[in-house]
């Protein structure tokens, strides 16, 4: 992670962390990197954003910078991160960026950047990028006359992706009635429409964007409200995207939670057996629950681990042709249809396996044993140092000597916010309060507690 962008682009909130400045620069830098990269023509890029008030301050000081370094900028105005992940790779732009701060209250807001083959944009990149915000590169040369960009109007790419998402499906979505929570996000531009396309008898909850409301009480990061509608209405299942719509949990017909751990064994099992599964490998982070692996040894499907974020368990997954990877959090990568998280195409995955198999949810995830697990987010003032106190670190060593073969615990930095996250797994709720918490009081003896 640089100073700037952490494991999911550059993120923080509007007008304090990351200021329109900041996007001005980026884009300045961006038109100039890629249009020397593409010196015989002028450089493409495609920009998408959420719901969120900033966006449009953003979008607009995105345009200018890329603009003045001589880009032609198109707009796809509100949608979500994996259609613009969709259009860079499909349509030839040299790279997409998409204004979004995923799952964050409103007040925050984040620039992600996509290469040109629509994955997460390369280390390398980011890191010039982040010597141009600091001084370092010196001054970039101001397009002129008629090498200056011009920006077009490209709805028309989001509806080209909503036709993608369409096709994507196996079966009529007929007599299943399905519940849809937008989360006042990006999927409020496009879940519906494809759902209903597909012939399901869509009910659909938190779609109604004001600027403010994006993730507020609703979405993945809120799912007992769509638990609740779900049983009220007597739906089939639910799904719930966050903010940009790259991620994706599920609700079955009682109303339980179906999380990414789940829905990667349910697809993953169902891949399997239709031999479209590479390798008999999917590709899982750190945080993956015990349960999921036991459920995949069970199975004789294999995985592997990597770091937190979708951007690494693409990475894995690019590297050694596997299928299927992601997070606990609903970021699931399925590598034959996108290059990243795909909240929209994941419900459609998870749809097509219960009409194929002709299994409810529940019936499908009752498989999974998954074991008890608490996680705190802890507001520090210096993540690093917080993690890395010897103190700290010796409470962990105690904890997991305590937990033996029968739990774990796991520290680690978020990506995005000033955070350190402690979670355990272990044989009850119970035990995992208590490891949690005798970490986290003594980070607060120690003084790392944000104010």
């Amino acid at each position: 992670m640089g100073k700037y962008f952490g494991t999911d682009g550059f993120r923080g909130e509007a007008n304090v962390d990351l200021t329109v400045e900041h996007a001005y620069q980026v884009g300045r830098f961006l038109g100039w990197y890629y249009g020397q990269e593409a010196s015989d023509r002028r450089c493409r890029v495609v920009i998408g954003k959420d719901t969120r008030r900033s966006s449009y301050m953003f979008e607009y000081s995105l345009v200018a910078g890329l603009t003045a370094s001589g880009a032609d900028v198109y707009l796809l105005h509100v949608t979500t991160t994996p259609s613009v992940s969709y259009v860079v790779r499909t349509e030839g732009f040299d790279c997409g960026i998409m204004i979004s701060a995923s799952h964050n209250p409103f007040y925050d807001n984040g620039i992600k950047v996509i290469n040109g083959n629509g994955e997460k944009l390369e280390e390398p990149v980011i890191e010039k990028i982040e010597s141009y915000l600091d001084g370092a590169i010196g001054e970039i040369p101001l397009a002129r006359r008629e090498s200056i960009g011009r920006t077009t109007d490209f709805a028309a790419g989001r509806n080209r992706y909503i036709g993608y998402l369409i096709s994507i499906a196996t079966r009529s979505f007929k007599n299943m009635k399905v519940a849809l929570d937008c989360a006042n996000g990006s999927a409020s531009a496009i879940a519906k429409n494809v759902f209903d396309a597909l012939g399901a008898e869509t009910h659909v909850i938190n779609n109604e964007p004001n600027g403010v409301n994006i993730n507020t009480n609703c979405g993945s990061t809120h799912i007992e409200n769509l638990q609740r509608y779900v049983v009220e209405k007597g739906c089939d299942v639910g799904f719930a995207y966050d903010g940009d719509a790259d991620r994706c949990l599920a609700v079955d017909g009682k109303g339980n939670l179906v999380d990414g751990d789940v829905i990667m064994y349910i697809c993953g099992k169902y891949m399997k057996e239709q031999h479209t599964l590479p390798h008999d490998t999917v590709v899982t982070t750190i945080m993956s629950n015990f349960g999921l692996y036991k459920a995949f040894d069970r199975e004789n499907i294999r995985y592997e681990k990597t770091a937190v974020g979708d951007k690494y368990v693409y990475e894995n997954m690019s590297l050694n042709g596997h299928g299927l990877g992601g997070e606990q959090s609903g970021h699931i990568i399925f590598s034959k249809h996108a290059t990243t998280g795909d909240g929209i195409l994941t419900s459609l995955k998870v749809m097509e396996v219960i009409l194929e198999k002709k299994q409810p949810l529940d019936k499908l995830a009752s498989e999974v044993e998954i074991y008890p697990q608490v996680l705190k987010n802890v507001r520090v003032k210096d993540k690093k140092e917080a993690q890395e106190d010897p103190a700290v670190q010796a409470e962990v060593s105690k904890v997991a000597e305590k937990l033996g073969d029968d739990g774990r615990i796991l520290l680690r930095q978020s990506g995005t916010e000033p955070v350190v996250r402690v979670m355990v797994e272990a044989s009850s709720l119970e035990v995992c309060e208590a490891c949690v918490d005798q970490v986290i009081e003594v980070m607060g003896a120690r003084g790392h507690f944000a104010e």
